[in-house]
């Protein structure tokens, strides 16, 4: 029996802190994951904290056909893509780099080399934002979270075809929006 299941029935079995060890194994991966969808740390806050509140009430009806984490994820994703349809107007590049707190500069090279380094992450942020929502879903998923098709197609419920052809399709369409960019990296 893994730790999540054991965890999982001592929460059943009336234990409540159980599921206070599955929110703390999980909360940090979970919002790291939401944000990037989201663009919006404080909208992927809610939308997390909202999603271990339905995954306690709802426990006993977890399968365990697929890993908790895999559960829980489907769970405040539905809720992101839910606030996303709700909140339609976008949100620029730099409020999400604002709001997300996330600038990955590298320590090597002088401000040359950092600022450089930031126009890179800003237009792959810009990039990945133009994709549609379904592109943009997938290929969090698998590139920035590293799931596997089966789990991708069991948390958009989705055939694992169409998940291999959105994610072949993200890829041309953020290859050709960065194409500049790969440009400029190879002179």
């Amino acid at each position: 029996m893994t730790d999540d299941a054991v965890l999982i029935d001592e929460t059943l079995a009336g234990q409540p802190q159980a599921f206070g060890r599955l929110v703390t194994k999980y909360q940090d991966r979970l919002f790291n994951a939401i944000t990037h969808v989201l663009g919006s740390a404080d909208d992927a806050q809610d939308v997390v904290q909202e999603a271990f509140v339905q995954a306690f009430v709802k426990l006993e009806t977890f399968k365990r056909q697929s890993a908790f984490y895999t559960w829980i994820y489907r769970i405040a994703f539905n809720q992101a893509m839910t606030l996303r349809r709700r909140n339609r107007p976008t949100v620029s590049i730099d409020q999400s780099r604002e709001e997300s707190g996330e600038e990955p500069i590298g320590n090597e090279g002088g401000p040359a080399a950092r600022l450089e380094q930031q126009d890179r992450v800003a237009q792959v942020q810009a990039a990945l934002a133009q994709l549609s929502e379904d592109y943009r879903s997938v290929l969090v998923l698998r590139e920035m979270e590293g799931f596997h098709y089966d789990d991708i197609s069991e948390i958009l419920d989705l055939p694992v075809g169409t998940v291999r052809s959105r994610l072949h399709r993200a890829r041309m369409q953020m290859r050709e929006q960065l194409k500049t960019v790969l440009q400029e990296d190879l002179r």
